[in-house]
């Protein structure tokens, strides 16, 4: 079983004009895998929108009538903001502010239910992993990824293994599952990046496993971070599932980070990934140029499904790319032509340096460390 999860209530909703999450990308997802015909109608499933019931596993019944409210009266009050960090500017309060993140969410949710005879789901309106208990943080409204994690547990995953190669840590994740011994936490982000958490130090009770990374990460450095850290770590942990959050923001081309890779380094990942585990779970997360989250996503759908990828784009996916805007950065105003017509980055490679390889050997050490599965 391979399914994707999508639906159209990300074609029209935005955070806002002036936020970086303005721009379309589940639905360029789905617009084009299928042109490329890697969509068929069997393999769809619309994303449900989950319930607040359901919702009450991670986050207060206070935070999501808040959520709630907030949608229905298009606004909150100064208590509401400072409880629940809604109504900010990181955190806005837009049209769909409830109904967006609880689609996310449910299909998240109804991805561990669906996983539980094995197979593989691609839901890249998720990745949601900034949200907490009680509040909102970072753009994420729910932490659909913990909701993922709690799913597949629920129906039969006794080991699970949660990885995350987002430009930013996955704090929230981290706060719900720190002290969990049958979850493995692997975070690489982005040093001195908010949210300014994830240190190389920091192990929980658990199995956590935190790279921060240096500006300017190429190809060959994640390389070594993919066969170094996530593949022996993952491989020993032996786990009944995987959740890979597949965060865009770690490419070149990204305005929130410093990180250069291109999106093959990320698909060297999940193929790395798929063999470890008989449940897959593939999500999106953080990616703010339309182009390089669109052409990622998709790309990993193909990996995921099986898809042979082009070396040129056919007509009507790159008309896909084309349609594509991107207002209010300089990046839009004159794209680069393989934007269009590849959905494969060229490699970006360079040399590895020493403060990339000391730091994957000192979690290496602890991997060696780990207790078998049983």
């Amino acid at each position: 079983m391979t399914l994707f999860f999508g639906n159209e209530i990300y074609r029209g909703s935005s955070y806002g004009d002036w936020h970086p999450l303005r721009v379309p990308r589940v639905s360029t997802v789905m617009d084009l895998a299928r042109t490329l015909g890697w969509l068929p109608r069997e393999r769809f499933r619309v994303s449900p929108r989950a319930k607040p019931a359901a919702l009450h596993a991670w986050h207060t019944p206070d935070y999501v009538a808040a959520l709630q409210r907030a949608e229905a009266e298009g606004t909150v009050d100064e208590d509401t903001k400072a409880r629940h960090g809604l109504g900010t500017v990181s955190n806005p309060v837009f049209p769909e502010v409830y109904r967006r993140p609880a689609t996310g969410a449910g299909a998240s949710i109804l991805a561990g239910e669906l996983l539980a005879g094995g197979g593989r789901v691609h839901n890249p309106g998720g990745g949601t992993h900034h949200g907490m208990p009680d509040r909102a943080n970072g753009f994420c409204y729910l932490n659909d990824c913990v909701f993922a994690i709690l799913s597949l547990r629920r129906h039969g995953a006794r080991r699970v293994a949660y990885v995350d190669i987002d430009a930013h840590h996955m704090d929230g994740v981290e706060h719900a599952f720190a002290d969990d011994p049958d979850t493995l936490l692997i975070s690489t982000h982005e040093e001195k990046r908010w949210p300014f958490t994830g240190a190389l130090s920091d192990r929980g009770l658990g199995q956590v496993f935190n790279l921060p990374l240096p500006r300017g990460l190429n190809d060959d450095e994640m390389a070594q971070v993919r066969e170094r850290l996530i593949v022996p770590a993952v491989a020993r942990f032996a786990p009944d599932a995987i959740v890979m959050q597949c965060g865009a923001d770690a490419v070149e081309e990204d305005p929130l980070s410093r990180l250069t890779l291109s999106n093959n380094a990320h698909m060297d990942v999940l193929r790395a990934l798929l063999p470890l585990a008989p449940r897959f779970l593939l999500l999106g997360g953080g990616g703010y140029n339309p182009w390089s989250v669109g052409r990622l996503w998709t790309m990993g759908w193909g990996v995921l499904s099986g898809a042979e990828i082009p070396e040129r784009l056919p007509p009507e996916a790159e008309a896909v790319l084309r349609a594509l805007e991107w207002r209010g950065n300089r990046r839009g105003k004159a794209p680069p032509e393989h934007w269009f017509t590849t959905i494969r980055d060229r490699p970006r490679g360079g040399p590895v340096r020493a403060e990339v390889t000391d730091r994957i050997a000192a979690l290496g050490a602890r991997i060696r460390d780990m207790p078998a599965a049983a």
